[in-house]
């Protein structure tokens, strides 16, 4: 963040106001970063490599194949479950798909792979998601047979989701966290649209979901890039939902880059960065790379926050081939081609930001900003949180961050304890927003103001 001008903090502090340059790390929310292990990674991923193939279509045998190394994975949920006081709850989430003349030829019977950790506030209904995508695929996305070992694409996601349950299962959050390994990715994103249409029918109030796929390694050898400090996360701008409906707004405030799956990439940033040290969080403006699709993109076109993680540099030599060494390079997607260090320090980062908005009080409600006067000033109102703000969960305040309209993050944020504030910057030349914080000093996700007259 930048810091505050002198003559601005002068100013701030005669209208009795305190900008925020620095965030403290929750201890409790530091242990649990400090818990994630690399060999506890390493051993996921090698489990899931050693059902041969975890192709969707795959013949269903008991050591081979994607229904083994679902079975398996639910044993791991269940298995964590044992730690959480009953908080914890596993389950395949099943259905069968008909052929459908493209990348489904036969009946085929689906299941992702969920462990729900139900949240201790009775009045907090918030869910947070996080996935990774359990099937694998050589370079005929048809071929069922020949092994795929599919270690980084997508045993990484997966890995990281298994140990995250294992690591936030044994600690009760406000706000319900699942974990989830879906099925059919590489066949359409098939498992996503299935949960993403589910959470959308059975009105899930879905705050955020972190998808993570091609996150293990750290090695491009088309530009000879070796880095393990930088990882991706992909949002979309613009919001995907109702995008017409809500275009004339957009365009008159300016809000193209703050849809929702925005927001969540900004959070992601600044609360991956302070808790997971030599790790850049970098923010790519756009829903996905080019020629792929990802397990966020059905819950984006649904309504939902989104977004994809993704290491910084693929070996597209590992992902989706046949295995074989052909002019001197090896292919395929094995174990011995990930970084586990770099996995482990992506795996944290998603377990920091989960857990800072499972134990954050909810959104503040009917932000607005006044417009019913020029001013050279902004002032901002807002309601309080519908969670996070009872007698036995208490916030703490608010912060009201600001950036100005070319910065791609937060600069400053502006810390009250009431439900309004007014700063002396225009609101014609910067954005602004609202968090409630928790007495921990966990932020919930920002609300961009909507004009409003007071």
């Amino acid at each position: 963040m930048k810091n505050c001008t002198l003559s601005g903090i002068l100013l701030l502090f005669s209208l009795g106001l305190q900008a925020q340059t620095t965030v403290n790390r929750d201890p409790a929310i530091a242990q649990l970063v400090a818990d994630v292990s690399a060999d506890s990674l390493r051993a996921h991923v090698t489990n899931l490599v050693s059902f041969g193939t975890r192709h969707t279509m795959s013949s269903a045998t008991p050591k081979r194949g994607l229904s083994a190394a679902r079975q398996w994975t639910l044993g791991k949920f269940q298995h964590y479950a044992k730690q959480s006081g009953g908080r914890l709850t596993a389950q395949i989430d099943s259905w069968t798909l008909q052929p459908d003349g493209r990348r489904i030829d036969a009946v085929t019977q689906m299941g992702n792979v969920m462990a729900t950790l139900k949240g201790t506030d009775p009045n907090d209904d918030r869910i947070f998601l996080v996935s990774g995508h359990i099937d694998s695929r050589v370079s005929d996305v048809m071929n069922r047979t020949a092994d795929a070992p599919g270690a980084n694409d997508d045993g990484s996601g997966t890995a990281a989701v298994i140990e995250l349950c294992r690591v936030m299962s044994k600690v009760p959050f406000p706000a319900t966290i699942i974990f989830v390994a879906v099925c059919g990715e590489e066949q359409g994103l098939l498992g996503a649209n299935h949960l993403a249409q589910r959470a959308k029918d059975e009105k899930w109030n879905l705050e955020a979901l972190l998808n993570n796929d091609i996150m293990g390694s750290n090695h491009s050898p088309d530009t000879h890039i070796t880095d393990n400090t930088r990882v991706r996360v992909f949002s979309e701008g613009l919001p995907g939902y109702q995008t017409d409906s809500l275009a004339a707004n957009i365009r008159q405030y300016g809000l193209e880059n703050d849809g929702k799956s925005r927001q969540l990439a900004r959070y992601t940033k600044e609360v991956g960065e302070r808790y997971v040290d030599q790790l850049e969080v970098v923010m790519v403006y756009r829903n996905d790379r080019f020629l792929r699709g990802g397990d966020h993109t059905p819950f984006v076109t649904r309504g939902f926050p989104a977004v994809r993680i993704t290491e910084m540099n693929e070996n597209f030599a590992h992902q989706h081939q046949d295995l074989r060494t052909q002019d001197g390079v090896e292919y395929g997607d094995y174990v011995k081609f990930m970084d586990f260090d770099y996995l482990r320090k992506n795996t944290a980062m998603n377990l920091a930001v989960l857990a800072n908005l499972a134990k954050a009080p909810s959104m503040p409600q009917n932000v607005t900003v006044e417009a019913r006067s020029l001013t050279n000033s902004t002032s901002l109102f807002w309601q309080a949180p519908k969670a996070g703000n009872s007698a036995s969960r208490k916030i703490k305040g608010y912060y009201v961050l600001m950036r100005e309209t070319h910065w791609p993050f937060w600069q400053k944020k502006f810390y009250t304890e009431k439900v309004g504030l007014t700063l002396p910057y225009s609101k014609d030349n910067y954005f602004f927003a609202v968090q409630a914080v928790s007495e921990d000093g966990n932020e919930s996700l920002p609300v961009i103001p909507r004009p409003g007259l007071r």
